[in-house]
């Protein structure tokens, strides 16, 4: 402690401090550090935000009562911008506890998040942490749960976003999972409730560190938003998904400059897009590169259910949200961890008041054995709710299959969709021929000698494509607003969003929805 009393010592006193908590872990710490090339704290908020804005607070926070105890307490925080608007952001620094939470580390988080809530701002979390701090007891679990009760009032309201660089264990994976994306970095991602260590003492498994908690596997587990090659890449994605996103639910997202209907206002390409053969596969990716703004869309968990696409885009140069069938992944089916996937996704867009527009090539919900286990039944219902649930504008474009209850949930009118539209290529039923003809007419084609079969089973399929999916049938009925051509898409697509672009919805007045199991 300085016992200078000169104004020029003093100024020199805060200097020193200062520059001690730059970097102030050990020098053992450090060096490993940079051993392994690794970035500091505050070099990732610098390589985050606009150059020269950030302002941090807390930096000469530390443990109470310890006299040696390093300044920061293991973490950065401050605010700043990102492309001229403000976010906070705080950064775990490993050199310090090993970037473990203990009590003052958890009221500098708590600190910033409230100054998100009562601002209104993102919260960006760059997470590199050990977990709980032990030595600190039920104070570093206290501290955790100060930080998680902050997410909910911030859920919905400002964007929360986590970016996963190192390693993160026990506790320090439920605030990130919690947060509305989770950015992964490819080969240094790792992430996991209990580490290999734990795992192999208590049960007796051998699992390396990157088998457990790596990006492509907790990808696959659903646990990432999207992996990045690089730090940079993954600071880059938070621009990007900023881009799309309000700065809370309360502002309009960004509005970019788009071309003008004169030219969007035919793609003949599109007309020949569909295959001849309805059962032939196409990439659903190379069509959505086609009906928006640009042709590159950030797509969200890209790795995890695939069958799936969600990812946001740009039409008439405002922000979208799109759920889309993937005929290339299990034949476009929802299986339980796409229902899980779309229901969030949507979710996330009703939040932040970011249409939603559902483009459907689909035979239905996936059947079998091992779907039932997974819970597909509640799961698949997930999906319907949060349609449901969703009050944005929604428009549903049905370029193919449209089967059974996939149909339905995939922005049908019946189940809240505003407009739909559908190509001439759409088949819209309760399922499709070859299941069809299997519930009707299975008796007659075993009762009929087997040469006749196959005849008798074309003769049957043709009929009920020709009489039961074709998309007339529910033009008639009402259930599509208009039958379209695909050439005319970008441009319907446009003008269907600006009809709604008034939507209202009035809500029962209520505590809050009950989610299916």
């Amino acid at each position: 402690m300085s016992t200078t009393t000169t104004t020029a010592g003093k100024l020199a006193d805060l200097r020193a401090r200062l520059e001690k908590a730059q970097d102030p872990g050990s020098e053992r710490a450090r060096k490993k550090r940079d051993d392994e090339g690794r970035t500091t704290p505050r070099q990732r908020i610098g390589m985050l935000l606009d150059a020269g804005s950030f302002m941090e607070i807390g930096a000469l926070g530390r443990t109470p009562d310890e006299e040696d105890a390093p300044y920061s307490d293991g973490v950065v925080t401050g605010y700043g911008r990102i492309d001229g608007r403000p976010v906070v952001v705080y950064a775990h620094d490993k050199t310090v506890y090993g970037g473990s939470v203990g009590q003052t580390f958890g009221r500098k988080v708590s600190e910033v998040m409230d100054m998100a809530i009562r601002i209104g701002c993102p919260v960006i979390g760059i997470q590199d942490s050990g977990g709980a701090r032990i030595q600190d007891a039920v104070t570093s679990l206290a501290m955790y749960s100060e930080i998680a009760r902050r997410q909910m009032p911030l859920s919905g309201y400002a964007p929360q976003i986590s970016i996963m660089l190192g390693k993160s264990a026990g506790g320090a994976v439920y605030a990130p999972v919690t947060t509305d994306f989770v950015i992964a970095v490819e080969g240094e991602t790792e992430m996991y409730v209990t580490g290999p260590a734990v795992i192999r003492e208590v049960t007796g498994e051998t699992i390396s560190s990157a088998e457990l908690g790596g990006a492509s596997q907790q990808m696959r587990n659903g646990n990432i938003s999207y992996i990045a090659e690089s730090e940079q890449e993954a600071f880059n994605v938070v621009h990007d998904l900023l881009d799309f996103l309000p700065t809370t639910c309360n502002d309009p997202a960004p509005v970019y400059l788009a071309p003008g209907d004169e030219a969007v206002a035919r793609d003949e390409s599109l007309n020949s897009f569909m295959p001849d053969d309805t059962n032939q596969g196409y990439d659903m990716l190379d069509l959505l590169g086609r009906l928006f703004d640009d042709p590159d869309l950030l797509e969200i968990q890209a790795e995890f259910a695939p069958n799936l696409i969600t990812a946001f885009a740009r039409i008439d140069g405002r922000s979208i949200g799109v759920v889309a069938n993937q005929p290339m992944e299990k034949a476009g089916c929802i299986d339980a961890d796409a229902a899980d996937k779309g229901a969030r996704f949507i979710r996330i867009c009703d939040a932040y008041n970011i249409p939603i527009v559902f483009i459907v090539d689909t035979p239905g919900y996936l059947p079998g054995v091992d779907q039932e286990k997974a819970g597909l039944i509640h799961r698949g219902a997930k999906l319907a709710f949060a349609v449901v649930e969703a009050t944005v504008p929604k428009v549903t474009l049905i370029v193919r299959k449209a089967y059974g209850g996939a149909y339905a949930v995939m922005g049908s009118k019946n189940l809240t969709g505003d407009l739909n539209f559908a190509w001439p290529t759409a088949q819209i039923a309760v399922m499709g021929s070859a299941a069809a003809v299997v519930m009707i007419q299975g008796k007659q084609l075993e009762a009929a000698p087997p040469e006749q079969r196959g005849y008798m089973k074309k003769l049957f399929m043709d009929f009920y494509d020709e009489n039961m999916t074709s998309p007339y049938v529910a033009a008639e009925r009402g259930f599509i607003d208009a039958m379209i051509e695909p050439a005319e898409t970008r441009l319907v697509l446009r003008r269907a969003l600006r009809q709604m672009e008034g939507k209202e919805e009035l809500q029962v007045p209520k505590k809050h929805n009950i989610m299916p199991m």
